[in-house]
């Protein structure tokens, strides 16, 4: 039917202007252009309500007794009564959002008060059920004491709902170079399988913090995951298709598959490019939770220093297709200076070089050691890279797991001079 060139009171011209309208406001009422295709397309996205999200710590009460001693840990006399049950999937203990605080006035012993079921080291096992997955979270880290304490009064109920084994390992970058991100995370990864057989290493900045427990910290068993993609920094939604920065997860084949992460990149930026293109190169691909899923809200903070904009990231970029199986895990080299198990989390400090664009010994800042709670304020502070008799002692069970290395500021090594047996860690 034409209805151009009638006059307006034309049943034809009517008919059109009613069907307009009608559009017009199905259009407003449902949103705009997305609700219109939400009815007329079948989406099997999950809805959930942010808007009223429960407290983190909902349900932590139900989770039982306190733990048995650690299984297999080959110490002790062997477990005793019926085996335990497989933990449920989904968890019954998930609530879905939850409240997020992105600062804690918690000092970290109170927080461990709060988490009575963690063990030394971050570690934790369902009390009543054997845990389907077990996950390593291993986060970069370098002067963030604040974020770090936001980060566990959140991570740690969270991942006790999902009756994940788990361990947080904390990777610190010793010294006043450039930070150096990929490369603290391959370090993590490769500390942490020192540890355990983990099927799930879990790649997490320290300023995320993830608001739906349905979002569970468990891999894929073909390809890598990102799990960030909606981000509150980007509105909620996903920036572009290959991003994967933020928190990312891969099983240890995965990673040996792709090489591990690049170790070149000193400063900000590039590197989560880098690893996306290593997932391609390696013949997998990126999977996702669904948006509605997969949200984090990022603590605001200014830039770093010492972890400026890397102004070589695109070059590097460019040559990923011919760099990334000769750098990588399979050239990774470092320094691990001490290894501890704090209340919260294990705490790994490395040296892992320098900036070679920087000139040698060059001293842009001052670096704060990262030190718990409940040594503060003491007349003696602990220096984690000369231990004296005391903390040797109090860190004995560690002792054939920790590196002890008598290094000045202006004395650092650089990577390549790491290779005394039992400092440097290579992957092979």
């Amino acid at each position: 039917m034409v209805c151009f060139g009638r006059s307006l009171d034309s049943p034809c011209t009517l008919a059109l202007l009613i069907g307009f309208q009608f559009a017009f406001v199905l259009y407003f009422s449902l949103g705009g252009f997305r609700g219109l295709v939400s009815v007329l397309v079948h989406t099997t996205e999950p809805e959930f309500d942010y808007s009223r999200p429960h407290d983190v710590y909902t349900n932590l009460s139900h989770l039982g007794a306190p733990p048995p001693p650690p299984r297999n840990s080959g110490t002790g006399p062997p477990a005793t009564g019926a085996p335990l049950r497989d933990c449920q999937v989904p968890s019954p203990l998930l609530v879905g959002p939850v409240s997020v605080h992105l600062s804690s006035s918690l000092s970290l012993e109170e927080i461990r008060q709060r988490n009575p079921l963690v063990l030394p080291g971050g570690r934790y096992r369902p009390p009543d059920c054997e845990s389907r997955h077990h996950t390593a979270i291993v986060v970069p880290y370098r002067n963030r004491q604040t974020h770090l304490r936001a980060l566990l009064y959140h991570l740690h109920p969270f991942l006790q709902r999902q009756q994940i084994h788990y361990s947080i390992y904390i990777v610190q970058q010793w010294g006043n170079g450039t930070f150096n991100r990929a490369k603290l995370l391959n370090v993590g990864v490769r500390e942490a399988l020192r540890d355990e057989e983990w099927s799930c290493i879990f790649l997490h900045d320290v300023d995320l913090l993830p608001e739906n427990d349905h979002n569970t910290y468990t891999c894929h068993k073909q390809f890598p995951t990102h799990l960030s993609v909606a981000m509150d920094k980007f509105r909620y939604r996903l920036p572009y298709s290959q991003y994967f920065g933020g928190v990312s997860a891969v099983t240890p084949e995965q990673f040996m598959k792709m090489n591990g992460f690049p170790n070149q990149y000193w400063g900000w930026g590039g590197e989560d490019d880098d690893i996306a293109a290593r997932v391609r190169l390696s013949g997998m691909k990126i999977v996702r939770p669904p948006v509605a899923i997969g949200h984090y809200k990022m603590i605001k903070h200014k830039g770093d220093r010492g972890n400026e904009q890397n102004p070589r990231r695109f070059d590097l970029l460019k040559r990923t297709r011919l760099n990334w199986r000769s750098d990588g895990l399979n050239s990774l080299t470092y320094e691990l200076l001490s290894k501890t198990r704090e209340p919260l989390y294990t705490n790994l400090t490395v040296n892992i070089g320098e900036d070679p664009r920087l000139p040698r010994g060059k001293l842009p800042f001052v670096v704060k050691t990262l030190i718990p709670d409940h040594q503060r304020n003491t007349s003696k502070t602990r220096d984690t890279t000369r231990p004296g008799k005391k903390q040797q002692e109090e860190e004995e069970p560690l002792a054939t797991n920790r590196t002890v290395a008598r290094i000045t500021p202006t004395q650092t090594k650089t990577a390549t001079q790491a290779s005394q047996h039992n400092k440097t860690g290579v992957m092979t």
